[in-house]
């Protein structure tokens, strides 16, 4: 099989292109300046100016010393409240306890006793250990201090955002005796 193709073949593409080449050297860009000159001699279109909104106002979250939706109910005893309110803030400085790591409500309180004149509160965390507590150590994820301890009780006060930049509540809240 021959794939040469016939004499005059050769001369009849070779002449369709030159005639696609030569008639696009010779069109020029006269149209297109054209159209150019049209869009500048338009007047310029209206920019509007950027809208003002009103400023961001923060919203104040005044249920802070309420219980978390997301927390088991909890019997809350009368604790006197402190009157020097306007320097709380946790001390982020202090060393964390072990129970610091638990919710409040996780934590169970298990018994009492008393050793060389000393009361003691026996705690039990969600890993099942006992913890021996009292009055003036920390518990629970949010700033919490034993305040007072009884025979079937032990009252904490927590320190909780109030929803401002840097303001902070006291929360009371009670941990009562259970059985294991």
């Amino acid at each position: 099989m021959n794939n040469q193709l016939p004499a005059g073949c050769h001369r009849l593409l070779l002449g369709g292109a030159l005639f696609l080449l030569a008639s696009c050297a010779e069109q020029g860009m006269a149209d297109l300046d054209a159209f150019m000159a049209q869009k500048r001699a338009a007047p310029g279109g209206f920019i509007e100016p950027i809208p003002t909104y009103e400023p961001y106002e923060a919203f104040a979250y005044s249920a802070a010393t309420l219980r978390s939706p997301f927390d088991r109910p909890v019997d809350i005893r009368q604790v006197p409240v402190r009157s020097v309110t306007a320097a709380l803030k946790p001390d982020p400085n202090r060393p964390k306890g072990v129970l610091e790591r638990f919710t409040l409500d996780s934590l169970v309180m298990v018994g009492s006793l008393e050793r060389n004149g000393q009361d003691w509160t026996l705690i039990k965390d969600p890993e099942g250990g006992i913890h021996r507590v009292q009055v003036g150590d920390f518990l629970g994820r949010d700033h919490g201090r034993i305040v007072d301890m009884g025979a079937a009780f032990i009252a904490v006060i927590e320190i909780v955002s109030d929803g401002t930049d840097d303001g902070w509540v006291e929360r009371p809240r009670t941990i009562e005796l259970t059985g294991m």
